[in-house]
């Protein structure tokens, strides 16, 4: 099989797995969801209080992106993988009225459910978009940070993605992101399964 083919038929499990998270994130992962999952992360209750249940319903986070350091005010934000919008929030809260957050997420049932989220809470400085990691939509030099929770490790082509998040951030710009690792690395020939790719 073709790695254009085979890399195709994994982008599109990993898109029908987080298309059901988009509706629950509940039994799909061995790491922590929903609310509870986000505060056992160590996300403020304040902060996810002002997150509509529905989204909170879709969290699933291997960690904390934002206890790698402060947001500031007015500062640019990118989520990438922002799924159902709680980073995204988190962030708007943080950098205020006068900063920007844009996620963008490559499953569409995901770019919905941020949308709305954003809608939900009143967030006048946050844009969605769908894209992916590795052809991100921005012109160089376009944010201070970039965030991430569990998503990088679904690339395929790291070294393409992680350039990609080196155009986009600032001069001083930082990169805070929270992943899982495969300690002996995966190719499609060693991964068992479609579905072990989004896990």
């Amino acid at each position: 099989m073709g790695r254009e083919l085979e890399a195709d038929r994994i982008f599109g499990a990993v898109q029908a797995k987080y298309t059901r998270v988009a509706v629950t994130a509940e039994e799909a992962f061995a790491y922590p969801t929903g609310r509870a999952g986000a505060e056992t992360l160590g996300y403020v209750a304040a902060e996810l209080d002002r997150c509509p249940p529905s989204a909170l319903t879709s969290f699933c986070g291997v960690g904390n992106p934002f206890e790698l350091g402060p947001l500031g005010a007015g500062e640019a934000v990118l989520d990438i993988g922002c799924g159902a919008g709680v980073d995204v929030l988190v962030a708007a809260l943080r950098v205020g009225a006068k900063g920007r957050v844009c996620g963008i997420d490559a499953t569409p049932a995901m770019v919905a459910k941020a949308a709305a989220t954003a809608a939900t809470a009143g967030l006048g400085n946050v844009e969605i978009r769908e894209a992916q990691a590795d052809a991100l939509p921005f012109p160089d030099r376009s944010f201070d940070v970039v965030i991430s929770n569990g998503v990088l490790n679904l690339a395929l082509d790291k070294p393409r993605v992680f350039a990609e998040l080196f155009r986009v951030l600032r001069p001083g710009g930082r990169l805070q992101f929270a992943d899982v690792v495969a300690m002996n690395g995966r190719s499609p020939d060693a991964c068992p399964t479609l579905e072990a790719w989004s896990d």
